[in-house]
């Protein structure tokens, strides 16, 4: 079974309340067996625009990671980050 993958590239435009995001989040994470491979941290955007934040983060199996995607826990979550923070996240399968 090939393991899933969220990549995140985000923007935070207000970092005093995206804890409350990260916080929300945190259970589904839990639930799903995401495992963060990077998470902020200094980067190059060589190519295209870039974000200040970027995350990649593996779970067991790409259904783990839709699953995640779509649980009610991050669901909630959701709600929160789109208030402070702007971004995409892709969902790829693992080779």
């Amino acid at each position: 079974m090939s393991k899933g993958y969220w990549i995140a590239r985000v923007d935070v435009h207000d970092p005093d309340n995206y804890p409350k995001y990260v916080e929300t989040a945190k259970p589904a994470f839990e639930r799903f067996g995401a495992n963060f491979l990077a998470r902020g941290g200094k980067t190059n955007a060589i190519e295209g625009p870039g974000r200040a934040r970027n995350v990649i983060i593996e779970f067991p199996s790409f259904q783990h990671a839709v699953d995640c995607y779509n649980s009610p826990e991050y669901q909630e979550a959701v709600k929160i980050r789109q208030q402070y923070a702007d971004g995409e996240i892709v969902i790829v399968e693992g080779t």
